[in-house]
C-alpha cells in the first residue's frame, strides 16, 4: 500500500534525542499525529509505527479517523515476551538500530502497561488491506 509511514523512534533517533526521554517523545508524538491527521486530510495513506500500548490511544486514532470518513487498520501483532527478547537480543548483536540495551526485566515491565486489543475491539476497525498485485 503506497503510503507515508511516521515512526517516533525513527525521528528520535536521526535527531540524536534519547528513544527514552518521555517528554521529548510525547511532543514528537503530538506533532506526528497532527501531521498524520493533516495528510489523511487530503487523501494520503498513512502509518503510524507506534506502540499504541492503551486503547485510549487506539480508540483516540480510530474514532478521529471514523468522524472523518477514513477507514483504519489496526496490525496487532502478539509476540511471546520470549521471542520479543530474542529479537532485541539479535539486533544488539546484528548492531541493528536499538542504541538503547533492552534487558529481560524491560519487557517484563513493559509488558504490564500494555493493553492487548482483544477481539471485541479488534472488530471495530476494518480488513487489512491486500495487495491487489
Amino acid at each position: 500500500m503506497p503510503a507515508i509511514r511516521l515512526c517516533p523512534d525513527e525521528w528520535l533517533r536521526s535527531l540524536g534525542i534519547d528513544l527514552f526521554d518521555e517528554k521529548t517523545r510525547g511532543l514528537l508524538e503530538s506533532q506526528l499525529w497532527a501531521h498524520a491527521k493533516e495528510l489523511l486530510k487530503q487523501g494520503v495513506n498513512v502509518i503510524l509505527e507506534s506502540g499504541f500500548w492503551g486503547r485510549s490511544e487506539r480508540d483516540e486514532k480510530r474514532m478521529w479517523a471514523r468522524s472523518n470518513g477514513i477507514g483504519v487498520e489496526l496490525h496487532f501483532l502478539d509476540v511471546p515476551l520470549d521471542v520479543l527478547l530474542e529479537r532485541v537480543q539479535n539486533r544488539h548483536k546484528s548492531g541493528g538500530d536499538i542504541e538503547a540495551h533492552i534487558t529481560r526485566d524491560d519487557l517484563e515491565q513493559w509488558s504490564k502497561s500494555f493493553e492487548a486489543p482483544g477481539p471485541d475491539e479488534l472488530a471495530l476497525f476494518d480488513t487489512p488491506y491486500k495487495s491487489r498485485s
